[in-house]
């Protein structure tokens, strides 16, 4: 049922202010709407970031290390078990050679991104930080390489890491144990993003929306670790199966519903990093002007080594190529500019946290 103007407008206003709602606040936002009042929620989400942000772009180079990953999460392209994918891992000098072309596009930002691969050390990864903190020392380095321990995130920061995205996928245990095997907790994926908020990273989490089993009180629980962690990136996109895996004939999630997410998030948080993601541009061609519409304000052009931007397949039909191929800027810029927004080529850090 469509709850009243009133309703909804004491809601946001709530939100907006940092006020907490509860879930049942959150469970009306996500259940109740009607076409107007989303509509509502949608313009003042960008008129939120518009305020903090204006109509900036960040843009992130996103170098993809290696699809080997030693975990079996269910709904995971490159898990452990998929033997149907060609596997590679980056050398460091290839990387380096990513980060160099990147830099000559006009990219201060790399996100290195990989599965928990035994190939590549904790100490290998620290090293490959320091060598382009060594050669980019103005550029921020942001890892993505999954759970690790202490030690480990405190080497990544100390050789120069400046942001750290490790996605929670669900704030539900139960859920969570539906999507990941029984060796991975939820505890510990909670336990590790609060490590990394300890240690001074620009940390980011996030879901998949309309993942298997998810629920209303699932995405409110969400919202809910959320406010407690207050990360400084959140990203979140729709679920895409992926071939070969237990989850490859589930629908894919729902766009309008990562898109009300998106407003959600941005007006309870109105500085934070927030991606137009792959996924949101991978099921729909305007699916990440879309998201900037609905208050994101990242998006993460792929500049991997041609040869294995289709190896790295955590869901089916995966773009890299067009407005996802960092070779292409001018033409994201171009794309851009005609939805009235300008990309931004600074670093492009959380404001309390910019160097």
């Amino acid at each position: 049922m469509d709850l009243s103007d009133r309703k909804i407008f004491e809601l946001i206003d709530f939100i907006k202010h940092g006020k907490h709602i509860g879930k049942a606040g959150y469970i009306d936002l996500l259940t109740g709407l009607s076409s107007s009042q989303y509509d509502f929620l949608r313009e003042t989400a960008r008129e939120t970031a518009d305020s903090v942000y204006g109509r900036k772009v960040y843009v992130r180079g996103l170098i993809e290390i290696s699809n080997h990953c030693k975990n079996n999460c269910l709904y995971c392209g490159i898990r452990h078990s998929n033997k149907s994918i060609d596997r590679y891992r980056l050398s460091k000098d290839e990387i380096l050679e990513c980060c160099r072309k990147g830099s000559e596009s006009g990219f201060r930002t790399f996100v290195l991104q990989g599965g928990e691969d035994p190939g590549q050390s904790d100490e290998w990864i620290a090293g490959l930080v320091k060598d382009i903190k060594s050669e980019f020392p103005d550029h921020a380095v942001t890892l993505s390489v999954g759970e690790k321990d202490f030690e480990a995130y405190k080497m990544f920061r100390k050789a120069g890491t400046d942001r750290y995205l490790l996605r929670h996928e669900t704030a539900n245990a139960a859920h969570y144990s539906a999507l990941h095997p029984k060796n991975m907790t939820f505890e510990n994926r909670i336990e590790c993003l609060k490590t990394l908020k300890s240690l001074g990273f620009q940390t980011g989490a996030g879901i998949m929306v309309d993942s298997p089993y998810q629920t209303t009180e699932c995405l409110a629980d969400d919202m809910m670790l959320f406010e407690e962690l207050e990360p400084e990136m959140i990203g979140i996109g729709p679920f895409i199966p992926a071939d070969d895996t237990p989850f490859s004939g589930y629908p894919a999630g729902s766009i309008d519903l990562t898109l009300l997410l998106i407003s959600i998030l941005r007006i309870r948080f109105p500085k934070v990093l927030l991606p137009a993601t792959t996924a949101l541009a991978s099921m729909e061609e305007d699916g990440r002007i879309k998201g900037l519409m609905a208050g994101a304000n990242v998006i993460m052009p792929n500049l991997s080594p041609m040869g294995v931007r289709n190896k790295y397949a955590l869901y089916r039909n995966k773009l890299s190529s067009g407005n996802e191929a960092a070779e292409q800027i001018a033409r994201l810029e171009e794309t851009l500019s005609k939805a009235g927004f300008t990309i931004d080529f600074s670093r492009g850090d959380y404001p309390e946290k910019a160097n």
